[in-house]
């Protein structure tokens, strides 16, 4: 494996390099009074759905605010430290969980979202999710044959394609323990362009290969006279009962906290588009109307458990295409409402995240890193929100109006957990593996598939006893009929006449796959459909 650590990245294009001299770009940092701007439409985050629909709209000569919580930066500033990026890119510094402490929850909070920072794994919605949802909720027009043109629209758009290099060493875990076992196996597409394969694509693409929001969509709709306020927090949105009117935005200074300014956004269009957990905490602190008090509930997280493996050989996880194979041996494996599903895939390692996820104290801990270049991690994504005993979590307001996301670990949940375990430390086994350890804060590194299985078997599977994380976050704003829905399935929220949500928070389940394809696709059906509305070619 090729030492990277030297590696010089220059003579890449910045498109933010001049921002403040090309584009409307404003930091809250530098706002400390109080002003009002005004828009044809204002859209909430940054991410998948904002930035999408920020291009569509603004194209279409409309007038587009955006607002972003997180500070701007790009490919200068994403310098592969694990600690900067953390701290700098992701909600709460990587420290966000479950109110409980039982799931860890990995978010950007940047311009371009969760985008900038997740690992480029970009699937279709699987066919049997869409027609759950119109069995279920009453979802409508979002069949495969609806969508896969939208799909095909967004692949174009971002380079997304099966990946095409060798996998790395970490990935070729999958393929080898899934063929001895007979299990199917494929390549994942990614949304890159001309990738380096270095491997730091948790910490920003300092290549701009990765087609985020931040390099593709954003600066489409700066180009088209698209206004940026980042580090500025949407407060609450100001309404009547039957429309939103404004949008207050408090701005924050870089350490995150209030400058003790005030904007004022007005339009006659607003969008929601701040995810699963941060659009339900807009709509709760604007105590928006909310007859069944669906706001924030049934939300999912593909709450996810993982397994480490260590090899004879080098395996370098912190090197190569992060996700580039998968499973679905078990995605849909008993059906889609039978015992929950989960989707195979691998982790990338790097020493800070790895660190905490071993856990371990002085020589232990210092033992355990020190095995980084040989150890493998797979894991895997629960297909959470299909059954009745998997209702989600429920986001709610802390004292100060930030969110916080209570989710309770059923005994379906769990139960997926330790199948999903076995599954992983079967799997590594076979593709080679001397010793596997599942994610569980009982369990030691097993010597063999047989004495791993026997001794799974005793393991008490409880929160806080499974190591478990996610880093996608559905529902919260579902759509659906007028019975189970909040919005409907253009996104438009049901109660305030011109208030649309065109992000995650709309799924009515969560996925089975990652899901941000499935947002660049759904929003830009939706976001066409309003820009014909708005202002018709």
């Amino acid at each position: 494996m090729q030492d990277l650590s030297q590696l010089k990245i220059q003579n890449i294009v910045d498109p933010w390099a001049d921002a403040g001299d090309k584009w409307s770009v404003i930091d809250g940092a530098t706002e400390t009074g109080r002003r009002t701007l005004e828009a044809d439409v204002v859209i909430i985050g940054t991410g998948a759905g904002g930035g999408v629909s920020a291009e569509i709209l603004a194209r279409r000569g409309l007038k587009v605010i955006l607002i972003e919580a997180g500070r701007l930066r790009s490919s200068r500033d994403f310098t592969l430290n694990e600690g900067d990026a953390y701290r700098e890119l992701y909600q709460e510094g990587t420290l966000r969980a479950t109110r409980d402490g039982a799931i860890t929850i990995l978010q950007g909070r940047t311009v371009g979202g969760t985008t900038v920072v997740n690992w480029t794994s970009s699937f279709r919605t699987p066919g049997e999710t869409l027609d759950h949802w119109r069995d279920r909720f009453g979802v409508t027009g979002t069949a495969r044959a609806d969508l896969d043109p939208y799909f095909q629209r967004m692949e174009e758009r971002l380079g997304v394609e099966p990946w095409a290099m060798p996998p790395n060493a970490n990935n070729d875990v999958i393929k080898r323990g899934c063929e001895k076992l007979g299990w199917d196996w494929s390549v994942i597409p990614r949304n890159v362009r001309g990738c380096w394969n270095i491997g730091y694509c948790g910490m920003g693409c300092p290549t701009n290969a990765k087609q985020s929001m931040l390099v593709t969509t954003l600066p489409a709709a700066m180009d088209a006279g698209a206004t940026l306020i980042h580090s500025a927090r949407a407060e609450r949105l100001i309404h009547d009962g039957q429309k939103v009117t404004a949008v207050e935005v408090r701005p924050l200074d870089h350490r995150k906290q209030p400058t003790g300014g005030l904007l004022t956004v007005r339009a006659p269009t607003v969008i929601a588009a701040g995810g699963g957990i941060q659009t339900p905490a807009l709509l709760l602190r604007s105590e928006a109307p909310d007859p069944r008090e669906q706001v924030g509930k049934r939300t999912f997280l593909h709450v996810t458990s993982f397994a480490f493996g260590r090899y004879d050989e080098e395996v370098a996880p912190y090197y190569g295409a992060p996700q580039s194979l998968h499973s679905d041996q078990f995605t849909f494996a008993d059906g889609v409402d039978g015992a929950i599903g989960y989707k195979l895939e691998m982790m990338p390692l790097h020493p800070g995240l790895t660190a905490a996820l071993l856990g371990g104290f002085g020589d232990v801990a210092r033992q355990q890193i020190t095995e980084l270049p040989r150890l493998a991690a797979s894991i895997a994504l629960l297909r959470d929100g299909f059954h009745e005993d998997s209702p989600g979590g429920t986001v709610s307001l802390r004292d100060n109006g930030e969110p916080q996301l209570d989710y309770p670990l059923s005994d379906y949940v769990l139960d997926g957990a330790r199948r999903s375990l076995l599954s992983q430390v079967e799997m590594q086994f076979a593709a080679g593996a001397r010793a596997v350890r599942p994610g569980h804060t009982r369990a030691p590194y097993y010597d063999s598939w047989q004495q791993a299985r026997d001794a799974m078997a005793t393991l008490p599977y409880a929160p806080l006893e499974v190591a478990l994380g996610s880093a996608h976050v559905m529902g919260g704003c579902a759509m659906g009929d007028e019975q189970r829905g909040l919005v409907d399935s253009q996104g438009r929220y049901r109660h305030l006449d011109n208030l649309y949500v065109f992000d995650g928070s709309v799924f009515p389940t969560s996925l089975g796959v990652n899901p941000q394809l499935s947002i660049y696709g759904l929003t830009a059906r939706n976001a066409q459909a309003l820009a014909d509305r708005l202002k018709p070619a």
